[in-house]
């Protein structure tokens, strides 16, 4: 099979009786009700509110703590003419939080200025002398937006200076949190926030809820939520809860519009002008471009872009969207070069390539892409992942994990390793002496090979069970669209069918993709293996009887729209016997 590697199958199960009374009550078709009941909302009011979201199931922000005194500050801070400046950070959860927090308070005639730190300038969240920056420029109370929640020094900064600091993040807090005026997260251990999951623009749009009802201004809610979508799908957070009401409202007035003249450049630099935008465009499409400004020259570009809100800015808004372009491109080439040369070393080198964590190193990589040169690793050798730029004497990290390792876990067990280090359960970063790189690569490794069996770096594809092709249909896949958007906690359908061949392929598409023609029982479809070229030679030996994993896609040509399958998996058909997961349900008496 060349360099494709092989997936575990794995089928979910759920209860037949509760999906039929799921679909009786909530009045769903039973291929919906099934899929709802995978996804643990068996029961009907979780089920409606889930399938139609709105801004009223928004929680009520006071019950965050800290939230009433947060508001009472910044409103005291408004009516008093005090200046307010907003902190955020340099990623697409950081600038749509600045965005949001600063145009609010600015709408209530605040005098507001903001602060994002540069990567390479500046370090990563928040600093004593940033504090010590805004308060020279003349602010009273600091607000951070998606940092902060470990700024202890920063807070203490501020309250020598006399500086109201209230942090609003969405990281892990430490066992003490840092001596702010308030403090704002739901992952606070002594917060009784129900939804712990939100994303740092997440937390920053409660505190604009807050502002909004505490004003009378509401009805201003939904712009800011289309603003907060962004941030949300960009980060990756579980898209349930209030994730799900931010991302499918917001996609839906990104989708309609109208827009300020900044965000309406920017979706037309992205070439989604007009669209209708699910979260795949948000997150390969908008928010890549989005993020360059911060990893690659300086996140007042994006900044700058969605803030410029009058007509008269129009010109002006279309040169910073075609510089992020620009930018965006530049992180591009950078990305495929290190990603090469990391793979070159992972496969020829026995010393990093045997490890269960891969740990690689270049000089000079460049630290705003390191990260996502990570996650492309872990896609391809499934392994958590470690790259370091060296730089001199120092070597900055960036790590990503897969959902069996614990990769805070594992820096925590080498932490005097680290001048630094910081993150959650996948995705974390360190900072170390460049000298000390071959001992982390055998620490971590010692750590993993304890924790790690051969089996749990097999990637696994959850299926949703079988749908042979007689079953799919428009209305088939306009039902699985309804749980739309996809992403983190909500994934996107996977079916399969057996006894499948190939009548047409597979033919390449720009290097990347595969598009094939596929038949089972007479009825052919349009397959597409995305980023599946690798896969190319194994279709073009075996044509006949074969097991397909595939996702339901609408796909639009020349006006005509019609359901494409996109390929998850597809092997050989060499297990007669039914699978488990082979339930006698069927889509069709869904529709």
């Amino acid at each position: 099979m060349g360099h494709m590697r092989a997936l575990i199958w794995e089928h979910k199960t759920c209860d037949d009786e509760q999906v039929k009374r799921l679909a009786a009550a909530a009045g769903v078709v039973p291929l919906v009700a099934r899929l709802l009941c995978l996804r643990g909302l068996g029961d009907a009011e979780a089920a409606s509110r889930f399938l139609r979201p709105s801004l009223d199931h928004l929680h009520d922000p006071l019950k965050l703590a800290d939230m009433p005194a947060a508001v009472d500050r910044l409103v005291a801070a408004l009516e008093r003419r005090e200046k307010i400046a907003v902190h955020g950070d340099y990623d697409v959860d950081g600038i749509t939080s600045t965005v949001i927090l600063r145009r609010v308070l600015e709408m209530l005639g605040g005098e507001v200025i903001h602060f994002i730190p540069e990567r390479l300038r500046d370090g990563y969240g928040l600093q004593p002398a940033a504090i010590e920056r805004l308060h020279a420029d003349g602010a009273r109370v600091v607000v951070s937006v998606d940092c902060g929640i470990r700024g202890a020094d920063a807070a203490r900064r501020a309250r020598e200076l006399g500086v109201d600091l209230i942090i609003t993040d969405h990281h892990e807090p430490d066992l003490t949190l840092p001596p702010a005026f308030a403090v704002i997260n739901p992952k606070r251990h002594d917060c009784p926030y129900p939804d712990k999951n939100l994303a740092g623009v997440g937390v920053a749009l409660k505190l604009v809820q807050a502002l909004c009802t505490r004003t009378a201004r509401e009805r201003w809610m939904p712009a800011f939520v289309k603003i907060a979508a962004i941030g949300t799908l960009a980060d990756v957070v579980p898209l349930v809860g209030e994730n799900r009401v931010i991302a499918k409202l917001g996609l839906e007035s990104l989708s309609r519009g109208p827009h300020t003249v900044g965000l309406g450049a920017l979706l037309e630099a992205s070439g989604l002008t007009g669209k209708a935008l699910d979260s795949y465009h948000i997150a390969f499409m908008l928010a890549p471009r989005v993020n360059a400004a911060g990893r690659m020259s300086t996140p007042d570009l994006a900044m700058r872009l969605l803030l410029a809100s009058d007509k008269a800015m129009l010109e002006e808004a279309r040169s910073l969207a075609e510089q992020l372009n620009v930018e965006n491109l530049r992180r591009q080439r950078e990305e495929a070069e290190i990603v090469a040369t990391a793979r070159k070393i992972i496969e020829s080198d026995p010393d990093v390539g045997a490890g269960t964590v891969l740990v690689v190193a270049g000089e000079g990589w460049h630290r705003g892409v390191i990260g996502i040169v990570a996650s492309k690793l872990v896609d391809i050798f499934n392994r958590p992942t470690i790259v370091l730029s060296i730089d001199g004497d120092l070597a900055h990290g960036s790590c990503r994990s897969i959902p069996r390792f614990d990769m805070l876990d594992g820096l925590e067990s080498c932490s005097d390793v680290f001048l630094r280090f910081g993150g959650h359960r996948q995705a974390a970063g360190v900072t170390m002496e460049a000298g000390r790189i071959r001992e982390l690569r055998a620490r971590i490794n010692g750590f993993a090979l304890a924790r790690l069996e051969p089996q749990d770096l097999i990637p696994r594809l959850w299926l949703d069970g079988p749908m042979p092709f007689g079953d799919i249909s428009d209305g088939v896949a306009g039902s699985v669209a309804t749980l739309a958007p996809f992403g983190a906690g909500n994934p996107r359908p996977v079916f399969y069918a057996r006894g499948v061949d190939i009548v047409d392929g597979p033919r390449i598409l720009k290097d990347r993709h595969v598009a094939l023609t596929v038949r089972q029982d007479g009825r052919r479809f349009r397959a597409i293996s995305w980023r599946g070229v690798e896969r190319a030679p194994f279709l073009s030996e075996n044509r006949t009887a074969l097991e397909l994993a595939y996702s339901l896609e609408k796909s639009a040509y020349q006006g005509e729209t019609f359901v494409e399958l996109s390929v998850a998996d597809i092997r050989k058909l060499d297990v007669p016997a039914p699978l488990p997961g082979d339930a006698p349900w069927s889509a069709n008496a869904a529709c």
